[in-house]
């Protein structure tokens, strides 16, 4: 294949800024604000993917809610008083700066987009609308369908049976290196979006490009 025929990309931390929420009320958290949404989306995730390993399911929404639960619980500084606010925030993230124009110009060029996420169907519609990025995209793909996450690979498989093409035709961009792992394992052209500089991990499973943001991406070449 010369290039991909479909560009695929995460929303958790790739297109929504996962620490929007408590940036809209950090006056209100207080000092420990950073430390306590750093906790919220660690275990977010490692929910997600123990109850994968164990071979059970509770949908993204309720994950989030225990994680935000169990960062109250970590860190007492922040007044609980802000669990619905936080809910209501985390339903319509912000998207990056870079991210509704890097769509724009993917599809001024003709491309097909499309986004896969843990996500619930409804967590990513509140997402997709409040961004305006609605129009941008050809396909919306929630693990919801499948009842496991991220990085199984019945998960990325939701992009080739939707799009009818080759993990080959696929390029997958996450600023999670756990899901270009997946990605790549599963044959997906993968793109890293490194925004923090995290150093490199899972050699046997790298990405084709790494970026600093999503503005390089109408410039690579697969």
């Amino acid at each position: 294949m010369s290039g991909a025929s479909v560009y695929v990309f995460d929303a958790y931390g790739t297109l929504f800024d996962v620490h929007a929420a408590i940036a809209r009320h950090r006056a209100a958290a207080g000092p420990d604000a950073e430390r306590f949404s750093e906790i919220w989306r660690t275990k977010q995730l490692e929910y997600a993917w123990t109850l994968t390993l164990a071979g059970h399911y509770a949908d993204f929404w309720t994950l989030t809610e225990r994680a935000l639960d169990y960062a109250f619980d970590r860190v007492p500084t922040v007044n609980r008083a802000l669990r619905t606010k936080l809910l209501d925030a985390y339903l319509t993230l912000d998207a990056f700066a870079d991210a509704r124009a890097a769509l724009t110009e993917l599809k001024t060029r003709g491309q097909r987009i499309g986004i896969l996420s843990n996500g619930t169907p409804r967590m990513l519609d509140a997402a997709v609308q409040a961004s305006d990025i609605a129009a941008l995209c050809d396909a919306v793909l929630s693990v919801d369908v499948i009842r496991m996450y991220k990085p199984r690979p019945e998960v990325y498989a939701l992009v080739t049976e939707r799009f009818g093409i080759r993990p080959d035709e696929v390029a997958f961009i996450s600023s999670n290196r756990w899901d270009i792992m997946g990605a790549a394992s599963f044959g997906f052209r993968a793109v890293w979006v490194n925004r923090a500089r995290m150093p490199q991990e899972y050699p046997h499973q790298p990405p084709v490009h790494i970026v600093s943001d999503l503005s390089a991406l109408p410039s690579l070449e697969f």
